[in-house]
Formats: C-alpha cells, structure tokens, sequence
C-alpha cells in the first residue's frame, strides 16, 4: 500500500471544479493546455438579464421608476408647457437652473433617462405577459384535477346522505357556472378563471398605455399661439409661436383648419370678498375645417377644446390687447394695431407691453407702457384695483429713440426691449400720466406722439394631435376593468364524491362528501361553499359543513 496524504481531500473539496482541454498543434507533444474555471459565457449572461428583466419584481420595480421619474415634471416647469416659467427660472436662479437643464429636469419627458425607464419597462412587460398568457391559455383548457382520496383534509368539507348522481352533481354544479368534470363515483369543478384573466388585461392594458403614448410622441404635434381679438389662425407651421412636431410628423400632418377670434368675455365677481375671481372665460370662433369648408361658430371655454378631426385647441390663457396709433417725427403713422401685454399683477391683470417701430423716422422708436384695466389714484401713484376693462389707461413707462438692435442677427423677445440697444438709445419719456382712450402722448424733440386708441383681448391657445389619446384612453378602461376581476373574483374548486353509487337502486340515499378550497389568499369561501352543499342536497336547508381550517 502507498503512502495516504490524510488532507488531499480537503484540497480537493477547496479546489475549484476545472475542465480539461487538449492542445491541438505540434507543439502540444501530447501534454493538456493549463487549466481553468468555466464561465456561463455571453449567451448565459444574455439568458440571466433576460430572466432578471422579464421577472414580475423587475416589472415592478420599473413601474415605480416611471412613476417617480414623472415627478420633477410636475416640480419644475416645462418647455412647451411653460415656456415663460422656464425662462423665469434662469433669470431667477442661473446656476441652478444650469444644472437642472444639463439633467433634463425642464424637458422630463423627453430625456434619455426617462426613455431608457420607458422602454426597460415596455420590454420587461412584454416578456412578463407573453409567457403568462400562454400557460393561462393552457389552464383555462385543462380539465379540473380529479378529487383528493381524502376531502376530509381540505379547508371546506361536508358530508350528508342524499339520492344523490354523479350525473345529478355534476348538472348542478353547472348550473352554478362551474367547469366540470366527472369520474368513477366523483365530480371535479372549478371556477374563477377570470381573476387571471383580469391580471393579465390589466398588464396588457398597462402595455397598450405605454404604446399609446409611444404612438402619441412619435406621430403627434403641439403647438402654442397667441391671438388677438379680431385676428385668424391658420393651422401651417409658420403660424406657431411654438411649435414641437414628433418624429414622424411634417408640414403636410397638420389638419388644414382655421379659425377668427369675434371675440373674448371673461367674467369676474364684482362684489364681496371674492371681488376679482374669474367666474367664466369664452371665445367666439368662426371656424373653418378645411379650406372652402363652411364656416361654423364655436364657443370655445376652459376644458372644452376646438376638435377639428382629432386636433385639439385648448384655451389656456388670456390678456389684454391695448391697441395704439404712433406717428413719427415725419407725420407718418408708423405703428397702428393692437400691443399683446403680459400679465404681472393676476390679482387685477396689470400688464405690462412692450411697442417698437423700427420704421420711425428720423429714429427707431422702443416704448415701455403699462396697462391698468381699472384705474384709480392712490397718492401719486396709479393703480388697477379691478381685473374687468372698468377704466382702462396706458401708463408709458419709458419711450427711448434709437437702433433697437433688430438688424445684428441675434433674436429678440417681442415683450422687452433688448437691454445692450436700450443702453444706447436717448430716453425721450420717463413714466409719463395715465392716457385714457383716444388720448396722445407728444413724444419731445420732434420725435412724434403715441394714441392710446382703444382695448382689444387676446387667448393663448394649445393646440394639440396626439393619435395615442383615444388607445389611451381604452387602455385606461381596460386596466380598471382588469384590476376589478382581479381584486373581486377567486379561484376555487369543488370535489364531490358519492360513495357506494355502483349497484344501488335509483332513488336510495348514499353518503356524499363535499371538499372544497380557494386558490387566492383572502375572502371568505365558507357561504358560498355552504350554497354549494345546499345545492347539492335540496332537502335540507343548512347541512352540516365543516371547516377544517
């Protein structure tokens, strides 16, 4: 006998499992190449975060991402949404908004992240209920399992003596809408299929949601327009103030609609402690839904859009549109029209507007005004105290004559005067008295005078195509149909043996056991299992049930 090494096998046990691989070539000389551990190698890993990604935890998981990832675009605000908030928030706060922007906290739902959350998610529930609808298929075919040798062990049982059939079980157990299936001296049924079915519609359902929105980014359009009280829109790109197509849409996608703005009311309450909320806002349209179509009136108000053949216009807000007439300092009237004014007191709709004329002569004109919808003095100042056009003025701030900057090439707001021009231009008028309607402002050294000639609205509008909203729509539908069956209906299933049927006269009584139990969690299966009993033995109309819970 040789020498034992008393701890060869312990290092065989530490030793990893190893393979052996032969060399191939002359210069093997018939030894083994060195060897080493096995991997699971690429197509097992691809199998492993297949398995990991399509798993109902991972599902889960993604599902509460997408939901947190849509709360910064409910935090901070939008592009497209609220172009104006946006640009707020650099003048109020650069660096963070700097670095919220490299984050896409201001375009959420068009970042990359929350697209790589989209479409993990998409994947993982197409994986998730492929498989799920397949084997629930297959179950839904499959015949109720024959009975248990022993009901006496399930959750429900019961026994009675009755001239009880196979054949008489089995018909009342259908009766009751079970699936039934019958043996030598029993009867299997089952019911509650449509718990499953309803978990996997709401899955598809949640699928059919997320392609409807996929459809609605890829092949939708939005927009945002101001108009004036009096003035058109036409649905063409260049009419857009904003304009954000999807991928797959181009010029030739818009529907061919327009429509005149007659006219604006907004209505607010006039006494009490709510003096000033707006009670109702409407627009009067003529509307035109394709070009030689006839022209048709629309009462557009809040929550109840333009639909012209699946494109949405939403009034999304509204303003004042003072009207003006400048001449220059060479007579001509070089400015005569309707000013839009932005808001900046909601509480009485203090605008404020921003006029230039690049075609005054001998210099371009840029004038600052003010607009008060109700005005009245306080000291020596001029305040609105009303919303409503009570006693519409137009306060000019500043008049300045000089270059606006309009030709250098670089773009500029409608609603300020650039701020390098305006340090270079020669300041005319310092906040000059209210003018009242039909009055005029003498701008000095010759340069002109301003009109304040009368006060029109204008309605900020969204308009909108998102062929996903309807799928949506049914997709919401079907996921609230599916969540009812789930939470609502259980799966169960009935045995029912009849002892001693084989060789004894029709009509003599026979021992009957009755089993039952539930394959959800939760509810309580013990009055309809006792309906159940009493079904089946009439005569008696409590029996005896027993829970072996």
């Amino acid at each position: 006998m040789g020498h034992i090494d008393p701890g060869a096998g312990e290092r065989a046990v530490a030793e990893p499992q190893t393979k052996t691989v032969a060399a191939s070539g002359p210069e093997a000389g018939g030894k083994n190449e060195e060897r080493r551990p096995l991997g699971i190698g690429f197509a097992g890993w691809a199998r492993w975060f297949w398995r990991t990604l399509t798993s109902m935890r991972t599902a889960l998981i993604l599902l509460f991402l997408f939901a947190l990832a849509s709360i910064p675009g409910s935090i901070w605000p939008q592009r497209g949404v609220s172009d104006a908030k946006v640009f707020q928030y650099f003048e109020d706060s650069p660096r963070l908004a700097e670095w919220l922007d490299r984050f896409w906290l201001f375009d959420v739902f068009r970042a990359p992240w929350f697209a790589a959350i989209y479409l993990l998610l998409f994947l993982s529930l197409i994986g998730c209920v492929l498989p799920r609808t397949m084997t629930h298929l297959r179950e839904a075919r499959r015949k109720p399992p024959a009975a248990p040798r022993n009901l006496g062990r399930l959750p429900q049982h019961a026994s009675f003596e009755a001239p009880l059939t196979v054949e008489e079980a089995a018909a009342r157990l259908r009766a009751k809408r079970f699936r039934v299936t019958t043996g030598p001296g029993w009867v299997a049924a089952e019911k509650g299929y449509l718990r499953e079915t309803g978990n996997l519609l709401f899955h598809v359902a949640l699928l059919g949601l997320l392609l409807a929105v996929g459809i609605g980014t890829l092949y939708g359009y939005r927009g945002n327009v101001l108009v004036v009280e009096g003035e058109g829109f036409a649905n063409t790109v260049a009419a857009y103030d904003r304009y954000m197509p999807g991928p797959q849409v181009n010029a030739e996608s818009l529907e061919p609609f327009s429509f005149t703005v007659e006219d604006f009311q907004a209505s607010y309450i006039a006494k009490g402690e709510k003096t000033g909320q707006p009670l109702d806002f409407e627009a009067r349209l003529k509307v035109e839904d394709a070009p030689g179509a006839p022209v048709r009136d629309y009462v557009l108000k809040v929550n109840e859009p333009l639909n012209v053949n699946g494109t949405q216009s939403y009034l999304i807000d509204h303003g004042y549109a003072p009207t003006f007439r400048i001449v220059d300092g060479k007579g001509q009237v070089a400015f005569d029209g309707p000013v839009p004014c932005l808001v900046v007191q909601p509480a009485n709709f203090t605008s404020e507007c921003v006029i230039k004329v690049p075609d005054a002569q001998p210099e371009q004109l840029g004038i600052l005004i003010g607009f008060l919808p109700t005005t009245v003095p306080v000291g020596s100042e001029w305040v609105s105290v009303f919303p409503g056009a009570a006693n519409p003025t137009a306060q000019v701030y500043g008049a300045f004559a000089g270059d606006l900057g309009l030709k250098d090439g670089r773009p500029q707001s409608v609603y300020e005067l650039d701020p390098d021009s305006l340090k270079k231009m020669k300041p005319l008028v310092m906040k000059a008295d209210p003018l009242a309607v039909n009055e005029k402002l003498a701008l000095p050294d010759g340069m002109g005078s301003i009109e304040f000639t009368g006060v029109r609205e204008w309605i900020a509008l969204q308009i909108t195509h998102d062929p996903g909203r309807m799928p949506a729509f049914v997709a919401s539908v079907l996921a609230v149909a599916g969540l009812v069956l789930t939470l609502t209906v259980r799966r169960r299933r009935v045995w029912v043996r009849v002892h001693g049927e084989a060789g004894q006269p029709e009509g003599e009584s026979r021992r009957v056991e009755v089993g039952g139990l539930t394959r959800t969690e939760g509810g309580d299966f013990g009055e309809e299992f006792t309906e159940i009993v009493s079904a089946l033995n009439p005569g008696i109309p409590n029996p005896g049930v027993k829970d072996a819970r």
